[in-house]
């Protein structure tokens, strides 16, 4: 049955229904797949993508005609928009996967038993996996291509605003798929916008999707944390902290900070907080501020930043746990790194820290006492990405402790099974 078909003569249960019973057929045929089969489909996938680059413009731009009308926010219309350079992104982004090595089948660990038994750690895929995104193009170019990659099956449930976007991308990883001889209905896009498909998904569609993994906003990840009946990789907000430590080199903190904040204000990688420690408020501050208004950023500080800094509003308490996903950063002077860590972790959604400092022992003491999926010594936040960190792309930065953590790539995209093989052996 095709979308189209399912759309007019299907009730909304009926179609997800269906879709997932093709995807656990997909996921059947995909697990045993070659890696030359895959390299192929993502290749071929990339390819498409360059060749169909006009098209996938044009329905890029139906998305942001209609998203600009609702009057949506510069920085949603930021992660929205596709162009020749970001087309470029996603290309380079596909080949890069298919030339990873296959994940599927590697010997984690191997071992031998008194008994003579050898057992065999060996990953395989995870399934069926429900992808649920907020009006971000590239996800579905990343998801599709991580999946196959990892072996699995996936359903796409992209935001309203990107439907005509990611329809044009999935039509390319389909390409891929047909020319590698692998089963279409390894990728799917949820067919409709309606908002209830979220909730199908979430039940499992009938036990056959494995994992969710959300990439949105707040609210979003909150419903699926409630309402999800299968696993969930949580993607938490990016409340990213910058702290600038007495040890600083200021070029670097000026530089850092500013990367960091305004490269793209719209990623989860942005920072939001920036911290400074006491002993260099007369040297430090007011050079980062500078570069940061600069650039078109507003400040909102506590009382000893509102002293010093004329542009400066005053921080509530609400300014040290929000998002903003705009070109506004809240500052707060500290006393120590102790006193930093302390605000970090009380406020942080333990996505991405960063420590702008040359002294080894602060730099150490960070990194052990922040629990957060990424902390950077010295670089900007926005490098907490999948593909910077040589995965080629990513589903998410997962902000949970259970399987994975960090940017989500292909490895983590698989579990594992135990292979033992023995000679006879009988357990006395």
């Amino acid at each position: 049955m095709s979308a189209a078909e399912m759309t007019a003569d299907a009730s909304l249960p009926q179609i997800m229904a269906e879709l997932g019973r093709n995807a656990r057929k997909g996921a059947s045929a995909l697990k045993i797949a070659t890696a030359e089969q895959k390299r192929t489909a993502l290749l071929t996938a990339a390819g498409a993508i360059n060749a169909h680059r006009k098209a996938i413009l044009k329905a890029n731009a139906l998305d942001m005609a209609a998203a600009t009308e609702k009057g949506i926010s510069g920085a949603f219309l930021d992660r929205l928009l596709l162009n020749d350079a970001r087309i470029d992104g996603i290309i380079a982004a596909v080949k890069t996967i298919a030339e990873l090595p296959d994940p599927v089948g590697t010997v984690i660990s191997e071992w031998d038993r008194p008994n003579g038994l050898h057992i065999e750690r060996v990953r395989t895929p995870l399934g069926v996996i429900g992808v649920i995104f907020e009006s971000r193009p590239n996800v579905t170019a990343d998801a599709g291509a991580l999946c196959i990659k990892a072996g699995n099956a996936v359903i796409l449930r992209g935001g309203s605003d990107s439907f005509h976007s990611s329809r044009a991308l999935v039509d390319c990883l389909l390409d891929g798929l047909h020319l590698a001889g692998l089963p279409v209905e390894c990728v799917q896009l949820v067919p409709t916008t309606d908002r209830a498909a979220v909730g199908e998904m979430l039940k499992g569609l009938d036990g056959n999707i494995d994992v969710i993994v959300p990439r949105g906003g707040k609210s979003l990840v909150a419903r699926v944390q409630a309402e999800a009946r299968v696993p969930v990789f949580s993607h938490l907000e990016g409340l990213v902290h910058v702290y600038v430590d007495k040890s600083a080199d200021l070029d670097k903190a000026v530089a850092i900070t500013a990367n960091a904040k305004m490269r793209r204000t719209g990623i989860c990688g942005a920072a939001e907080t920036l911290l400074v420690h006491k002993d260099v408020v007369d040297t430090h501050l007011k050079p980062i501020i500078a570069a940061l208004i600069e650039k078109g950023c507003e400040i909102r500080g506590d009382a000893q930043v509102m002293s010093l800094i004329p542009d400066a509003i005053a921080a509530t308490e609400q300014d040290w746990k929000t998002e903003y996903e705009d070109a506004i950063i809240s500052v707060k002077i500290v006393d120590s790194v102790e006193a930093a860590i302390a605000h970090i972790e009380h406020y942080s959604s333990h996505h991405t820290e960063a420590i702008i400092a040359e002294d080894g022992e602060a730099v150490e003491k960070f990194f052990n006492e922040i629990d957060s999926a990424v902390i950077m010594h010295n670089a900007s936040t926005q490098f907490s990405d999948g593909g910077e960190f040589g995965f080629g792309g990513e589903i998410g930065i997962a902000t949970g402790k259970m399987h994975a953590r960090g940017p989500v790539g292909v490895e983590q995209l698989t579990s594992f099974k135990y292979r033992v093989r023995g000679n006879g052996q009988l357990r006395p």
